[in-house]
């Protein structure tokens, strides 16, 4: 029996990536610097899985960025606009243009479309292909990477995202083609990358294609089959792992079973019901991991759950054929438990309870030696301290509120409705908030500065007192609404200066949250997150943004929105608990957010938002399951919203979503405005709020706040005209992408100015038509 890791978190124990990126961005680090960085993290993650006893170490699972965009950059994908920077800039620099774009020497270059990876809070950076794409090999940082690790003397496993999995996650930049015409093109690269692994010692190679979880049509299937036996034609003696995660292959089984690879990895945490079919028709030459270890959440694993599946697996196929294995890459978990040493944080109760990526290799490790004949005492006293913590959980009077069943168990239909269709609430809400055409807006932070973030970490620390940080904030907020005033937005935000995230925020403030201090995971690039740990039933203990919102009102008169975040983001972007149905935990904190927004309008709040950035996140990957869960994701946002009077504006926030396939269930949560992000995908996106003819308002996004690059007034005001194509200028905002929180206020005054320019003049434009 085997271990191996699938990949493992590379922003360090105290994100030291992170942290090392942005000095190099700011130009306060030099290349060399932040590529030491790198190589130091590396090499402490793969010492620390060594030490731990894992069989096979993952490499080419550490990125600067994003996993995709090396591919991108490894296969020389490189659109077009950056070829200039190719030929100029370091090979690092032009990796940065395409994830971030690039504005200086002259050159202006947007960067490259970012999309959630599956169903995750992770990012990745979107392939762009043309017709006839050529490929070549461009970076060898694959075969650096296994070098360097073999020399280190680890029994490294190279990481390369499968070639079928690469084409689907990428884009068509052009009609006239499918990106699967181009596997014929890409495969030679993939083999010379393979011939030179090979040439330099590796044994194994982990593809990873997580599109065998998803539907896939006859010519995807073909291309799989086609792959990997050239592939085997080429490497008889390589032994390849082809992991599949987030799902179960269903009917995809036949096909996966029958690829010439050596082992086949199974996600048996999101899908375990799939282990007794597969097991049926695995063929005798194939191997199979086991993905047993949580890799997306932070519960502690069962062992002896764990090990009856092993048991099962071994008795089948023979323990010389079976590998141990997290269900996907730890990447989507905190990097260490041990860092949790605040007691106030984490309570010790709730802290036994769980694992982060240190912790479950460890699991892993610990779970082969107990399915092992002649497990030592260590391992013993391990497995009696997963029992006891496991059981702990479960009988912790912490977890249950009868109250907020209760609740839940008396909520009906009419919770989920507003008082009239949206025709009725447009005209009396347009004759309340009296709105210009193309109304401009943001979607709800503002940059929260270095002084920002100290006056908040003194705090914690108390240095500040209450009354000192609350007067600090409040003089933040003044300035932040005076400013708006000043260059015309018309419905104004309070900047949300109080705030550290938008989850972990109001997790804070309910009732059956857990925090951490260092449960840090990557969201994209630089970006991190720390998620909240719902371990128990949710409910709002007191008012939670009404402070903020009404002392940012009595400022002005003009109109300045509440901001919320949504039900479903909330449960999205948590750890969540894992024993009753997410369903059921997500109504929970709907009825929280709807106290919260009943409470908001009884303040004077006429224009309330609440953020579901996530909702197309949690769809299920395959389509048969989708109907399911969006009937209570879409109910949980209406049961959030529903409680207000007709007069008040209810917005909503959705982020990088392909609408399309689900564009009547964005309606069916009948939220007055929606704002979504489009900038990058130069408002492709709107097509199929065009093609449905979307009966509500919409706020298509004008620029992208996920880079540092100032749009100028003409692009917005064309990116507006390319928005008003296809929608009416009577439902059009005008807002950026996404919350300013992790701008600078520089880039922030230049965008939002040659905003509110571009919409008067795009008002001025199509005034008439509105007569």
């Amino acid at each position: 029996m085997r271990t191996h890791i699938l990949g493992y978190p590379r922003i360090g124990s105290n994100r030291e990536l992170k942290k090392a990126c942005e000095q190099y961005w700011s130009g306060k680090t030099s290349l060399h610097e932040l590529l030491e960085v790198g190589k130091t993290l590396t090499s402490q993650h793969w010492k620390l899985q060594q030490e731990a006893g894992i069989d096979l170490i993952p490499c080419n699972d550490f990125s600067y960025y994003d996993q995709v965009l090396d591919m991108t950059l490894t296969v020389g994908a490189i659109p077009e606009r950056y070829q200039e920077i190719a030929s100029q800039k370091s090979e690092l620099e032009l990796y940065f243009a395409m994830a971030r774009g690039f504005q200086k020497d002259g050159l202006d270059i947007t960067a490259m479309e970012m999309t959630k990876w599956f169903d995750t809070n992770y990012h990745y950076i979107v392939p762009e292909f043309q017709k006839n794409q050529e490929f070549k090999l461009f970076s060898d940082k694959i075969i650096t990477e296994f070098i360097t690790a073999k020399r280190s003397g680890v029994n490294a496993k190279p990481v390369i995202i499968g070639l079928l999995t690469y084409l689907l996650l990428g884009k068509e930049k052009e009609s006239g083609f499918d990106k699967l015409d181009l596997v014929q093109n890409l495969l030679p690269v993939y083999i010379r990358i393979i011939k030179e692994l090979e040439h330099h010692g590796a044994e194994w190679i982990q593809f990873d294609e997580a599109f065998l979880v998803l539907d896939l049509n006859k010519k995807a299937k073909e291309a799989f089959q086609f792959v990997y036996t050239e592939i085997r034609k080429q490497f008889p003696n390589l032994k390849f792992i082809v992991a599949t995660y987030f799902e179960g292959l269903k009917d995809n089984l036949s096909l996966a079973v029958s690829l010439p690879v050596d082992v086949l990895h199974i996600d048996l945490v999101r899908c375990p019901e799939q282990l007794d079919e597969v097991l049926h028709s695995i063929p005798e030459t194939l191997s199979l991991s086991l993905g047993i270890v949580d890799g997306r959440n932070i519960w502690k694993n069962d062992f002896e759950k764990s090990l009856a599946i092993i048991k099962q697996a071994v008795s089948k196929i023979g323990s010389n054929r079976v590998f141990i294995a997290p269900s996907c890459s730890l990447l989507h978990s905190p990097f260490d438990l041990d860092l949790e040493k605040n007691e106030e944080i984490l309570s010790p109760e709730i802290k036994q309870w769980m694992a982060f990526a240190k912790q479950k290799v460890y699991e892993i490790v610990n779970l082969k030696k107990l399915a092992s004949e002649n497990p030592d005492y260590n391992t013993l006293q391990a497995l009696a301290e997963n029992k006891k913590a496991i059981e702990n959980r479960k009988t912790s009077t912490l977890i249950h509120n009868q109250d907020v069943k209760n609740r839940v168990d008396v909520t009906t239909e009419e919770d989920a409705k507003r008082n009239n269709p949206f025709n009725v609430r447009k005209e009396i809400q347009q004759e309340v908030l009296q709105l210009p055409l193309f109304p401009t807006t943001t979607i709800g932070s503002f940059p929260q500065t270095k002084e920002v973030r100290n006056w908040r970490a003194k705090f914690k620390k108390g240095e500040l007192t209450a009354e000192q940080y609350d007067n600090l904030l409040k003089q933040e907020t003044e300035r932040t609404i005076r400013w708006q005033e000043e260059i015309g937005i018309d419905v104004l935000v309070h900047g949300e200066f109080e705030r550290n995230d938008m989850v972990e925020y109001f997790g804070e403030q309910l009732e059956g949250f857990a925090f951490t201090q260092n449960g840090w995971v990557q969201s994209y690039g630089s970006r991190c997150v720390k998620p909240p740990v719902i371990f128990g039933d949710v409910h709002r203990p007191n008012p939670m943004t009404v402070y903020w919102s009404k002392y940012a009102q009595s400022l002005t008169q003009q109109w300045v929105k509440g901001m919320l975040t949504g039900p479903v983001t909330i449960l999205q972007w948590s750890f969540v608990r894992d024993d009753q149905p997410r369903s059921l935990t997500c109504k929970q904190i709907a009825l929280a957010i709807r106290d919260e927004v009943n409470d908001l309008e009884k303040a004077g709040i006429r224009i309330i938002q609440i953020d579901e950035p996530a909702i197309r996140e949690g769809l299920p990957l395959r389509k048969s399951e989708w109907q399911n869960y969006l009937k209570w994701a879409v109910e949980a946002f209406r049961i959030s919203a529903s409680g207000v009077e007709d007069a008040t504006q209810i917005h909503t926030h959705m982020c990088y979503s392909e609408f399309n396939d689900i564009i009547q269930n964005i309606a069916d949560m009948d939220a007055d405005v929606i704002t979504i992000e489009c900038s990058r995908s130069q408002m492709e996106l709107l097509n199929a709020f065009a093609d449905f003819k979307y009966p509500n308002e919409i706020g298509p996004g004008v620029y992208d706040i996920h880079s540092p690059r100032v749009p100028s007034k003409e692009e917005m005001l064309q990116l507006l005209k390319k928005a008003h194509a296809v929608i009416p200028a009577q439902q059009l905002w005008v807002n950026p992408d996404c919350g300013l929180k992790t701008r600078h206020w520089d880039e922030t005054e230049k965008a939002l100015i040659a905003m509110v320019e571009a919409s008067r003049e795009a008002s001025e434009e199509f005034a008439l038509e509105t007569l």
